[in-house]
């Protein structure tokens, strides 16, 4: 019997990224946040931060997917290790921002090398071309995803 959803060629391309998001937790977990002495949740939230900017902890989970609460257990752990920090919002008190420290910048700036590592090893096989036009595929599907309303 015919698998209609793997041999779909309609959702193929999504079987395949499900696939890439779940195999690439490896190599930046064992690459990335455990070198660094950082668990993996506290890597995104250092990323996103140095990456996006200022952002409040629901932000950080609705853009991340990740449950609120372990954000903020997150964000506890990275505030006491002197990484972020929580930012004056007097306007509004109902959210509460959280920007990189000087030493959370410097330690997202440090990522460099292990990153570069990581991307070596998943984009390997392509040539220049091929990487840039594999991000620009990946950027243009995460426009695409950002769009969706939970709602609707």
């Amino acid at each position: 019997m015919a698998d209609p959803i793997t041999n779909n060629a309609a959702i193929a391309p999504l079987i395949s990224l499900l696939k890439a998001a779940t195999r690439i937790g490896l190599p930046m977990r064992e690459g990335v946040a455990e070198p660094e002495q950082l668990s993996v949740t506290e890597l995104r939230i250092l990323l996103a931060l140095g990456g996006e900017g200022d952002m409040a902890g629901h932000e950080m989970a609705e853009f991340m997917a990740i449950q609120p609460m372990n954000i903020s257990r997150a964000l506890a752990r990275m505030a006491e290790a002197g990484l972020v920090k929580a930012i004056d919002n007097s306007g509004n008190r109902r959210r509460k921002p959280y920007r990189l420290t000087s030493d959370g910048q410097a330690r997202f700036e440090g990522l460099e090398a292990r990153m570069r590592a990581v991307a070596d090893f998943a984009f390997g096989g392509l040539s220049a071309e091929e990487r840039t036009l594999a991000g620009a595929l990946l950027d243009r599907v995460d426009q695409q995803l950002m769009t969706w309303d939970s709602a609707a």
